[in-house]
């Protein structure tokens, strides 16, 4: 598609929740995204369950894609036990699946990690008491420690954070208050708010809000595909 001078578009969606069952929507969005956008980002909860042929559905039907791919896992691809399958899957569909890793495509770095859990603010859970409360922030903070390694290593202009866990609470607004601290964690946003980035995708939250800010102002989307978008499509447009 063409392009404004010196902007990427990149299309970004969460949560596709595929299952075994086949329908022709997403093959239909996938194309329809090759005609509007010249990335697209799949910000986790990939598949349903994380079953291995649920990745192969998905596999197929990205097959409609004619542009680059990139992504992180959710929470739901690692409920089987099956994660790696599901991660190999994909992989061998060419999907760049983000880890503590960068992929570069129209010279912007996607930088990406699944995220995790713990609360925002001065509500964050801290590393104190029980041993499997330290353990619970310890994955926090790694998941932390691998997005801000692999930021480091980014010498782009232009840098797109992808997450499945949100790193603001602005963009879980909408969602019960009760399950904010299961949403995401400010220690992300903590980490993004270190280095120049041009935007953040994020899912997970189904009934959250679409746009937020980080607290130095960096602009967060939470593309999760029940979200309500400017775009008007379950897919978030962004220039870059």
């Amino acid at each position: 598609m063409p392009a404004e001078p010196d902007t990427v578009t990149f299309a970004a969606i969460g949560d596709l929740h595929v299952r075994e069952e086949r329908t022709p929507l997403l093959r239909e969005l996938f194309a329809e995204i090759s005609a509007k956008a010249e990335v697209l980002v799949l910000c986790g909860d990939l598949t349903d369950v994380g079953k291995p042929r649920e990745a192969e559905v998905l596999a197929d039907d990205l097959r409609a894609c004619s542009i680059p791919v990139v992504g992180v896992l959710g929470n739901h691809d690692y409920e089987s036990g099956e994660a790696e399958k599901v991660e190999k899957i994909l992989k061998a569909a060419g999907v760049h699946l983000l880890n503590g890793h960068s992929y570069e495509a129209n010279g912007v770095a996607f930088v990406g990690v699944k995220g995790f859990i713990g609360g925002f603010g001065r509500r964050m859970l801290a590393s104190f008491g029980e041993s499997i409360v330290k353990s619970f922030v310890a994955e926090s903070v790694a998941e932390a420690m691998r997005l801000e390694n692999a930021m480091r290593t980014v010498r782009n202009e232009r840098a797109v954070v992808v997450l499945h866990y949100a790193p603001i609470a602005d963009t879980v607004e909408g969602e019960p208050l009760e399950i904010f601290p299961f949403l995401g964690c400010s220690r992300l946003g903590e980490t993004i708010d270190r280095f120049k980035v041009s935007a953040v995708v994020h899912g997970h939250a189904h009934h959250g809000r679409y746009q937020g800010r980080t607290p130095r102002g960096t602009p967060v989307y939470n593309v999760a595909f029940p979200v309500e978008k400017s775009s008007g499509r379950p897919y978030a447009l962004i220039k870059v």
